[in-house]
């Protein structure tokens, strides 16, 4: 696919770069615009390049410049992928499977735009997905700086003298003593929600005021740490129309993946990979009773309603 790569950059420059556009159905006729060798580029072929580079437009609508270019970069793809076939290239093992693969996406990139056509999910669904993941949105996030250390022995001592001294510098501490990379930063941080730390760190944090040092060492598999609260402030969650379109990319995803999942059900699927090793089975030969296959997980919720 590097050829093709080649040509959205060669594009680029003349105002023809959307490579990423999804494909669009074309009307060109089956007459050639060029060919190489023999071997004919379409009009349709020609028509639906277009649109997939230059978001939607028709020939008509690019200048004489950019149509010679486009035509010019398939020519120029079409002598690159004969030389290749004619050396061999297309037979290579990793090459053909390249080429396999590419046709999978294509089919499989097709039937999502025809099948999702008919099953856009309206507003009332995506609101009800936001206000759904909204009643789960963290209320509060909180301000801690900590002190890493390997053992709790170590941590009580650095909670002694922080309760010993009140002008000990905590700090100062934590550059000094903690492994964590947040020494650099005296321990500090920043600003999250409960749900970003391990349970344990966030079951004592949430029992601190504002200010107050961890009573006793908090472990995890980090280490054992000590821990100060310098703030709490409400989260602002995102407003609907800000991740809407994040909820309707997942929401078409898991609806399109559900219907993957029912044609692979309808589908008469043999496999032949022991699905512990992930190795070829020695005994099993197509014709012979497939190995069962391990269930697949079910499509997940609708995305949280996360800001950016």
């Amino acid at each position: 696919m590097k050829h093709l790569r080649i040509l959205c950059i060669a594009l680029a420059g003349l105002g023809l770069a959307a490579c990423h556009s999804k494909p669009t159905a074309s009307g060109g006729s089956s007459a050639a615009v060029a060919s190489v060798n023999g071997v004919p580029i379409t009009q349709q072929f020609y028509d639906s390049y277009i649109k997939m580079i230059s978001g939607g437009r028709t020939p008509s609508e690019l200048t004489a410049q950019q149509r010679a270019m486009v035509l010019d970069g398939l020519i120029r793809a079409e002598a690159v992928a004969q030389a290749a076939v004619k050396q061999g290239l297309d037979k290579q093992p990793h090459t053909e499977a390249m080429l396999k693969l590419t046709r999978l996406n294509v089919l499989e990139q097709a039937l999502s735009n025809k099948y999702l056509a008919g099953a856009q999910p309206t507003d009332a669904e995506l609101q009800q997905i936001y206000d759904q993941q909204l009643a789960k949105f963290p209320k509060f996030e909180y301000h801690a700086r900590h002190i890493l250390v390997k053992s709790e022995a170590q941590a009580k001592q650095i909670i002694q003298a922080l309760n010993h001294d009140h002008n000990r510098n905590f700090a100062a501490l934590a550059k000094a003593d903690s492994i964590d990379p947040s020494k650099a930063n005296g321990g500090d941080l920043g600003w999250f929600p409960l749900s970003n730390m391990v349970p344990s760190f966030s079951a004592a944090l949430a029992k601190l005021k504002v200010g107050q040092i961890t009573e006793t060492p908090v472990h995890t598999r980090f280490g054992w740490h000590v821990i100060e609260l310098l703030g709490t402030r409400p989260m602002q969650a995102p407003s609907f129309a800000q991740v809407k379109p994040r909820l309707m990319q997942a929401v078409e995803n898991n609806k399109f993946r559900a219907y993957t999942t029912s044609l692979v059900k309808q589908a008469k699927v043999e496999s032949y990979l022991d699905p512990v090793t992930g190795e070829l089975s020695k005994t099993a030969k197509p014709g012979m009773p497939p190995i069962p296959s391990a269930p697949q997980a079910p499509a997940a919720a609708g995305a949280p309603p996360a800001g950016n």
